[in-house]
C-alpha cells in the first residue's frame, strides 16, 4: 500500500511537471525602469539591432532572477540528501 501511494505521488508530480512544460508560455521579465531606459535609448524597436538589445536585456533580467532560485534549490537538495543519510545511519 505504501509503495502504491509513493508511486502515485511520483506519477502525479511527473504529470504536473510535464503539463507545466507543455502549457507554459514564453515569459519576458522587465521592470519599468529598464523598459523606459531601453525605449529612450533604442527608440521604437523597429530595426533588428534594436530587437537584439531588448532581447538581450530580457535574457539578462531572467538570468538574474534565476540565480536565487538555483541557489536555494541547491541548498535545499543538499540538506535533503544529508537528512536522508542521517536517517539511513539511524536505521
Amino acid at each position: 500500500m505504501i509503495m502504491k501511494r509513493q508511486f502515485l505521488k511520483i506519477f502525479i508530480a511527473g504529470i504536473m511537471v510535464l503539463a507545466m512544460n507543455l502549457i507554459s508560455t514564453e515569459a519576458y521579465s522587465q521592470c519599468a525602469m529598464c523598459r523606459a531606459t531601453v525605449e529612450s535609448n533604442v527608440g521604437t524597436g523597429s530595426t533588428d539591432s534594436d530587437s537584439q538589445v531588448g532581447a538581450g536585456l530580457n535574457t539578462g533580467i531572467l538570468y538574474l532572477m534565476l540565480i536565487p532560485y538555483v541557489l536555494v534549490g541547491t541548498v535545499g537538495f543538499l540538506w535533503y540528501k544529508s537528512n536522508q543519510k542521517k536517517k539511513a545511519r539511524m536505521a
